[in-house]
């Protein structure tokens, strides 16, 4: 798929707010990013998103539109938000309609998982796959799913929240009082936590620090056995959710995105391992496992790509 229009993508997280104009797969140009914490109100922050885009509009006359990824809940066909993760007094705000009104340019705003989806469907490790489930991993676990070649959002639009799902009915208490949620036990805090633990069961001492997963994954690289088990671990756990997936949705593929996913066949192949255990021939033998082809740019350029298709430009 060929997108020859440029646009900004807005990729809104809760500590930074990064922007590009986008060229077919290609962030061209990035403004400094900005940081929510410095404007209180939402008001100010929506203010400063608009200057830094009418910014980028200033030096590239043709840009065609604007998308903006939002960590939370959003009414999509309005782009209102409903409330986001980790950025305080954000609810009910209908920041579509302000970016529109503030740049003249059409605006959508997106879940920003959802915006990793499409970014990897359209252009990325999953294009030309019809039935696709995507995953970041990282302080959360974000999910898009795909099926007959459409984006899958639900009655209310939040459908996809995969870091959401149980992996244990009596298991911990998740944010929104659901036991067992993925997230609370493969978010990167998670991760190292219980990694710090099995140092300690292990008669190691290990500073938290030591227990990100680039440091699991190159103290596994190295051949240490605790390190190991804590990422088969991780790996049994994810491939629950997949599992489920499977049976459920029947997907072609699953892209898997996020910080940790760089860690390569440190993750994969026991993640392969474990999916594989838990499923029959007919869902087995074609699902592909990939890691995703883009890093952090996903958001920005998903975030693009969906403003250009919902402006038609």
């Amino acid at each position: 798929m060929e997108f020859t229009d440029k646009a900004i993508g807005v990729d809104f997280g809760g500590t930074s707010i990064k922007f590009g104009v986008v060229l077919g797969k290609q962030i061209i140009a990035e403004a400094p990013a900005i940081l929510p914490k410095d404007y209180p109100r939402p008001s100010e922050l929506i203010q400063a998103i608009a200057d830094t885009c009418l910014s980028l509009m200033e030096k590239h006359k043709d840009i065609k539109a604007i998308g903006c990824g939002v960590p939370g809940f959003v009414d999509t066909p309005t782009g209102r938000i409903h409330n986001l993760t980790n950025v305080p007094g954000w609810i009910d705000i209908p920041l579509q309609d302000l970016l529109s009104e503030k740049t003249g340019l059409p605006c959508i705003v997106e879940n920003d998982a959802n915006a990793m989806g499409v970014a990897e469907w359209k252009l990325g490790a999953g294009a030309g796959y019809q039935h696709l489930i995507c995953l970041t991993l990282g302080t959360g676990v974000g999910g898009a799913v795909i099926v007959n070649n459409q984006i899958v959002r639900g009655s209310q639009f939040v459908a996809g929240e995969l870091g959401q799902t149980s992996i244990h009915y009596n298991g911990r208490v998740g944010a929104y009082n659901n036991p067992g949620a993925l997230e609370d036990y493969i978010g990167n805090n998670e991760f190292a936590a219980d990694a710090q633990r099995a140092y300690f069961e292990a008669g190691i001492e290990k500073h938290i620090d030591d227990c990100t997963p680039a440091a699991l994954d190159a103290a596994a690289t190295a051949g240490c056995s605790v390190a190991l088990a804590c990422w088969d671990d991780f790996a049994r756990k994810l491939a629950c959710t997949l599992a489920n997936c499977c049976w459920l949705l029947n997907p072609e593929a699953f892209v898997i995105g996020g910080g940790i996913s760089k860690a390569g066949k440190t993750l994969f192949e026991p993640l392969r391992k474990h999916v594989d255990s838990q499923l029959s021939a007919p869902f087995r033998d074609h699902l592909r496992i990939l890691p995703a082809k883009f890093s952090n740019e996903a958001g920005i350029i998903g975030c693009a790509v969906l403003a250009l298709e919902t402006a038609d430009v």
